[in-house]
């Protein structure tokens, strides 16, 4: 992994510099990468999903690449960026089946795995507690996003961040036991 990560790392930087052909050779070592945290995304939703890990990141690829050079700094830049996207991939994605029925809203599975307290929520009701606790604390928010949206582990998170796989364990306990008071927590108007 740390080959590809440094693989990743230099070919971002030529591309930088303007290189097409370095284009070519990114995308496929990318595309891998978002189609690994989307199956991670999609093996924790609900079993009836109409969105497939192939649509999620088709789309998730489409909003980070359009028309533009990348400006990744590296691989954990990168995926730091690609947490975020899927997150918001999916919360448009819920948005537009509430619209189109009236109970459409998408259940956020990772709360049960979050051990939550009470039935898993909706998706967008995890979206807005995650924007109160980035206003609390974004690095808490990241990890999460890195954790549930992106599906990264501890260790992948903690080198991504550069910080010690223990610290970020605890932080992410930390950020869990946040967000799940947030979601029980009336939302501030």
């Amino acid at each position: 992994m740390e080959d590809q990560s440094h693989e990743i790392t230099v070919l971002l930087q030529r591309v930088r510099r303007g290189e097409k052909s370095a284009v070519d050779d990114l995308i496929p070592l990318v595309y891998s990468e978002l189609h690994r945290l989307a199956r991670s995304e999609m093996r924790r939703d609900r079993v009836n999903h109409t969105l497939q890990p192939t649509a999620l990141i088709h789309e998730a690829y489409l909003r980070m690449f359009a028309g533009r050079t990348p400006e990744f700094a590296d691989r954990a830049h990168f995926l730091g960026i690609a947490a975020r996207v899927i997150r918001q991939v999916l919360v448009d994605y819920t948005r537009k089946r509430r619209a189109q029925k009236r109970d459409g809203g998408e259940r956020a599975g990772f709360l049960m795995e979050m051990g939550a307290t009470k039935p898993a929520g909706d998706l967008l009701e995890v979206h807005e507690a995650l924007n109160r606790l980035e206003a609390e604390d974004a690095r808490l928010a990241t990890l999460i996003e890195m954790r549930f949206f992106a599906g990264m582990t501890a260790e992948e998170a903690a080198e991504v961040r550069s910080e010690s796989v223990h610290a970020v364990r605890h932080d992410l306990r930390y950020a869990q036991a946040r967000l799940r008071r947030l979601m029980m927590a009336p939302p501030v108007r």
